[in-house]
């Protein structure tokens, strides 16, 4: 049985798209089969992996206004054992679109349905916002997974999010959990990102992954060639950390199961 984690957090610029592309590609790195679903207008996750995202026949948008079904969507092996369905701007139509449509917070949920037994892991990156895109991760999800960047206004919105998933728990998907924060962009020169981590440990009850993603210029370079971390600097500490962390996701779910 496949785990579906969605990454998200409502505020913009935590690294979470760094983490949709470099977890995806480090899991797939350990042999697990991997579909990445982006469901970011910005369609970043789709060319960080690789895809040309306005060059596919079909798109995350297409799949959700029922213009394709899934299979139709996924371009296969973008990498060793990773699939990705893609997206791009015209998916920030989709919300509008889908006023009135009855169950529209399933969509994702019940196409993912069809082919997660092809899959170990479902990766959704979600957009920088509470929308319906987000709820649509939310139902299909077994887990969410929070970025958090070591900088002073770490924690604001975060209780936001913790609330969203609580109500999606209540509300449209009972087993949904958190499955933990990761620390992004650490500075290790800073007195900061060192309070940061101190001070979402002391108030946040939730699982706090060990491995924590340091700012890394080649982490920042990767993107734009298309490629995630672990392909295009393989000995960087950037890579180094997100193999690290798909251990740490891998082994977590081993303990779960």
């Amino acid at each position: 049985m496949s785990r579906i984690i969605a990454i998200a957090n409502q505020k913009g610029g935590v690294g979470k798209t760094t983490t949709a592309i470099n977890l995806s590609s480090c899991l797939a790195s350990f042999g697990k089969k991997v579909l990445s679903i982006d469901l970011d207008p910005q369609g970043n996750m789709s060319s960080g992996l690789g895809v040309d995202k306005d060059e596919v026949e079909y798109n995350a948008y297409d799949l959700i206004i029922g213009n394709a079904k899934i299979e139709d969507c996924i371009c296969k092996n973008v990498i060793e054992n990773l699939d990705v369905l893609p997206s791009n701007i015209n998916l920030s139509a989709a919300e509008i679109e889908l006023i009135g449509v009855d169950n529209k917070e399933f969509i994702i949920r019940d196409e993912v349905a069809r082919v997660r037994d092809n899959y170990d892991y479902v990766i959704i990156d979600c957009p920088p916002a509470l929308s319906m895109l987000t709820i649509n991760a939310m139902t299909t999800a077994d887990s969410v997974l929070v970025p958090i960047q070591c900088e002073y206004y770490a924690l604001e919105g975060l209780s936001q999010l913790i609330h969203t998933i609580e109500l999606v728990q209540e509300r449209l998907n009972p087993s949904l959990k958190i499955e933990g924060v990761v620390f992004t962009m650490y500075d290790a020169r800073t007195n900061l990102s060192l309070q940061v981590v101190e001070n979402v440990k002391d108030n946040l009850d939730q699982t706090i992954y060990k491995t924590i993603i340091p700012r890394n210029i080649r982490l920042a370079e990767a993107p734009s060639y298309g490629m995630p971390i672990n392909l295009y600097d393989p000995k960087s500490t950037g890579a180094e950390s997100y193999m690290l962390l798909a251990e740490e996701v891998i082994n977590k779910g081993e303990e779960d199961d």
